[in-house]
């Protein structure tokens, strides 16, 4: 493996230092132009050009005309476009549907590089700069909307993105192969519309004669357009014929025509991996930004070892994108990559990542799916393991033993979190020793996302006692190692399934367990994923079955600051959330002495109430509350326990009654004495 030191041509004189008046593919990405195998564009780029192909590179291109897609001339063979390494509406706008300030693929990080929905607007300059051109669209936005989907941000069901996006074909997943092929059939002179047969491809036709494989028919675009329950039907037919090895061509109507989804293409085998990660890769920015690109940093020392995840996570588009069987790169690939960055003059001796989707997957959750492909109607982890599931992390485990002994190497860390009830399930703990010993930089990242097993089985997670027997061992590990290291959780508000009671279920689970999170996200309905189709239809797609939906921004808001309930801004959210409920027990617990004139302001206002908050940390609930005041005036006492420290994650030794550290806990612990600060 050597580093690259050329960028492939950005202009034409770029073409011209190189001998080109001619070129084969042109890629058109909505990211700035990192060369670095990170990015999808890249990897189809670069594996174009071991293939023999002249290409050429085009980011973020000026989009109100045809002219900038003109520069180049035109490629002889095609153009592929890519929306970028994440989906354009969540880079550009929050769950509560504000634009976003930064945006870390392009130049600076500056917003306006790129337009909402890069794919579908590019698409249209390219076809309008080069009517005959085969035009294939592919990379994430593309593969998580090849369906009819709901869209989060118009609030409404579009259509597949290739009635959009004028393309002849769509390629989706993890897209080495099928675009490999394409390129040689449109080398030989085939006429694009005759390339029906790739695996991991879709494409639009008047019916499905040209459907090489078998076939699930599945409701049209009007279909579930107007009826939800048969959206959530086609979901799961979806979901089901997602199989390289078992699944058929999707079928859907739309308009007048027919969208065709063949099956998934077969994953990569581990030499072409290696092959793949080998390519002369410059890994670094086009020196045509003088402001640099922001998302390098994240991966810059970082290596990919894996892809496709089993986990089962229904809130995750990953495994409609790159699939649930999971391989990997060899040990000796993954090491040559490393030793290859301990040569960059940048390098300070850390690998900061070593992951994937999952960092602790190396291989098929069970032997049967090399032949048989993915069980249908079943997870391998949630609720509870698979019994076939084979959990061995021995490979994993000798790749980071080697790659810590590669000389210039200082730590190795694991940064994209694991998978901690696959790790369980391991009976060698040799992996959960060495990763807490070597592999920890003082906090691991772990996603229990919830503790309500109601929620849990809505998300995909594995019930909460699993987190628990994990946390009890992770302390226990750090304790014999002698080390004090957290876990930062990740958790979920809003998400389908999740009522009011289960988030303050959860904020006072939170409370007695003295954890406050840092890391909290709402639920986000995005293309592609099952728990985006609960959101929408408010049915289970596998059961068909109701489920209840937040969707109002109030709601959503009592939820979120439910779990970070020691926010002083949260305040008044969190008292009217344990109003609402009749849970007014938990004011004085959950709510921090700065936000008490908040929680006085919130109780003389409340229409159905009145709290009065004492100095010893008692509260009164006036006649008039329905919730748990068990006479006129009745006067409750909080419930002992220690105030978590603000910022605390899990901390594996951390101990009961500790000394306040910061103004904020001396003033609760003010409160609970009586004495006021003075």
């Amino acid at each position: 493996m050597t580093r690259g030191e050329i960028f492939l041509p950005v202009s034409r004189e770029e073409m011209i230092e190189r001998g080109w008046y001619y070129y084969d593919f042109l890629v058109v990405t909505a990211d700035g132009y990192i060369d670095h195998p990170s990015f999808g564009t890249t990897l189809i780029a670069r594996l174009l050009e071991a293939e023999g192909y002249r290409v050429a590179i085009l980011a973020q291109p000026d989009w109100h005309s045809a002219e900038a897609f003109r520069a180049m001339g035109k490629p002889r063979y095609g153009v592929l476009i890519g929306g970028g390494n994440l989906d354009s509406m969540v880079a550009h706008y929050t769950v509560a549907k504000r634009r976003r300030t930064r945006d870390l693929y392009s130049p600076g990080g500056e917003m306006g590089h790129r337009p909402d929905r890069p794919t579908i607007v590019y698409t249209n300059r390219v076809r309008e700069a080069f009517p005959d051109t085969p035009i294939v669209i592919g990379g994430l936005e593309a593969s998580l909307r090849r369906f009819a989907h709901y869209d989060y941000w118009e609030d409404k069901v579009r259509r597949s993105i290739l009635f959009d996006a004028p393309a002849d074909l769509l390629v989706y997943g993890m897209g080495e192969r099928a675009t490999a092929e394409i390129a040689r059939r449109l080398a030989k002179k085939a006429p694009v519309q005759s390339i029906t047969d790739v695996p991991g491809t879709a494409y639009i036709a008047a019916d499905d004669s040209g459907c090489r494989f078998h076939k699930a028919p599945c409701p049209s675009y009007e279909e579930v357009c107007a009826d939800k329950e048969a959206y959530a039907r086609a979901t799961k037919i979806e979901y089901d014929e997602h199989d390289p090895i078992r699944g058929c061509a999707v079928l859907q109507p739309c308009e007048g025509r027919l969208l065709v989804v063949n099956p998934p293409a077969r994953p990569l085998r581990r030499e072409e991996l290696a092959r793949l990660y080998a390519l002369p890769y410059t890994r670094e920015v086009h020196p045509m930004y003088t402001a640099g690109i922001p998302a390098i940093e994240e991966v810059r020392f970082s290596i990919t070892h894996n892809r496709g995840c089993f986990g089962g996570c229904n809130f995750c588009a990953l495994a409609f994108h790159q699939g649930r069987m999971v391989t990997s790169r060899s040990i000796e690939s993954v090491v040559e990559e490393a030793r290859l960055l301990t040569e960059d003059p940048q390098f300070k001796g850390y690998i900061h990542d070593v992951g994937g989707p999952s960092a602790n997957f190396r291989h098929t959750s069970c032997q049967k799916q090399k032949k048989c492909g993915m069980c249908k109607n079943r997870s391998c982890l949630a609720p509870e393991p698979c019994p076939n599931l084979d959990a061995d992390h021995s490979e994993y485990t000798e790749l980071l033993q080697k790659m810590r002994q590669l000389p210039k190497i200082k730590k190795v860390f694991v940064r994209s979190g694991i998978r901690y009830d696959y790790m369980l399930q391991d009976k060698n703990k040799d992996f959960f020793k060495e990763l807490v010993q070597y592999h920890i930089s003082g906090q691991l990242k772990v996603a229990p996302e919830h503790c309500v097993s109601s929620v849990l089985d809505y998300m995909g997670k594995p019930h909460f006692d699993v987190f628990l027997k994990f946390w009890r061992q992770y302390k226990k590990l750090n304790e014999q190692d002698g080390t004090e290291q957290y876990l930062v959780p990740y958790l979920m508000s809003s998400h389908p399934g999740s009522t009011l009671k289960d988030a303050v279920y959860l904020a006072e689970y939170l409370y007695k367990n003295h954890m406050r999170p840092e890391q909290v996200q709402d639920f986000y309905p995005t293309p592609g994923t099952v728990s985006t189709c609960m959101f929408y239809t408010g049915l289970d797609p596998y059961t068909l079955k109701p489920v209840f939906v937040e969707k109002t921004p109030e709601g959503k808001a009592l939820q979120r600051a439910l779990l970070q309930y020691y926010e002083p801004r949260n305040a008044e959210k969190v008292v009217k959330a344990l109003k609402m409920t009749h849970r007014e027990d938990l004011i004085p617990l959950l709510v921090p002495a700065a936000g008490r004139r908040a929680v006085q302001r919130t109780a003389r206002r409340a229409e159905s109430a009145e709290v009065t908050i004492h100095n010893d940390g008692t509260y009164t609930v006036h006649p008039n509350q329905k919730g748990r005041s068990t006479g006129k005036n009745a006067r409750a006492t909080a419930p002992a326990g220690r105030q978590p420290s603000p910022g605390a994650r899990f901390a594996p030794n951390s101990a009961p009654g500790h000394k306040p550290k910061n103004n904020q806990q001396k003033e609760a612990a003010a409160w609970k004495t009586g004495k006021k600060k003075k």
